[in-house]
């Protein structure tokens, strides 16, 4: 008991600790400033953005992992989970010599098509993305790994495609799977910060994310960054407990 005690109160005393010094008294005008609306809206809007593109990229490679037989499988799955162990500043390094206008992928981007990803909304994006997709795809998963194979093998009989039986059998088995990897990816996204600010910058109105802000105003307006960690809080919180049943079977 004395362990997990100290445990606990080593978790949730930092965020005691940041409630009791909170400026209760400017908070309600603190909130409803422009710069915590602009940073709160673009962070939505981006860590929103970057679940969406990891849903369309990370279930196919979570069921490339779970279901194909391929050769050095073990590896590709190292590879998928290295953002979740690399620093993240690294990550931003790594997308800048590859996304970036100088970059391998980057300049034909910008050659052929103008397109150029640093210091952009779609950078942070981007950056936000390659540090969570590695939540969906182990989420995700793990749910495939669980699920019975047998109904897929039986709507094959039945002469179902694959494209159908994957959409209207294996889908929906492991939904709450899908979903837990969503919310983790989501909140994952929505806290990004190293790579965020080395691939994209820190730009207000166009790449500084609540992170950011919170980060910049430590070091001017301490209880302005004390409010937007707040809401960064509440925002968590609010999704996980919302969603806590879901996602924790998912996890299972």
């Amino acid at each position: 008991m004395v362990p997990a005690i100290g445990g606990l109160i080593f978790l949730v005393g930092p965020l005691i600790g940041l409630l009791t010094r909170a400026p209760w008294e400017t908070l309600p005008d603190r909130l409803f400033s422009a710069e915590v609306g602009q940073a709160l809206r673009l962070s939505l809007v981006c860590a929103t953005s970057a679940t969406v593109i990891c849903l369309v990229l990370g279930i196919p490679l979570a069921w490339l992992l779970a279901r194909a037989e391929l050769p050095g499988r073990g590896l590709i799955r190292a590879l998928v989970t290295v953002p979740l162990v690399l620093p993240p500043v690294v990550g931003g390094v790594a997308l800048l010599l590859v996304l970036g206008r100088r970059g391998l992928v980057g300049r034909h981007l910008y050659e052929w098509f103008g397109v150029s990803l640093p210091f952009t909304t779609a950078g942070v994006v981007v950056a936000e993305a390659f540090v969570a997709m590695p939540f969906l795809v182990i989420s995700v998963e793990g749910a495939l790994r669980a699920a019975d194979p047998r109904f897929e093998e039986a709507a094959s009989t039945l002469g179902a495609s694959r494209w159908y039986t994957f959409r209207r059998v294996t889908l929906p088995s492991v939904l709450p799977g899908v979903v837990a990897g969503s919310v983790l990816c989501w909140a994952r996204a929505l806290g990004e910060f190293g790579a965020t600010i080395t691939f994209a910058g820190n730009f207000p109105g166009r790449t500084t994310t609540m992170p950011l802000a919170v980060y910049l105003a430590l070091e001017t307006d301490p209880d302005a960054a004390i409010v937007l960690s707040l809401v960064l809080l509440l925002v968590s919180v609010v999704v996980l407990v919302a969603l806590r049943e879901r996602w924790i079977r998912g996890a299972v």
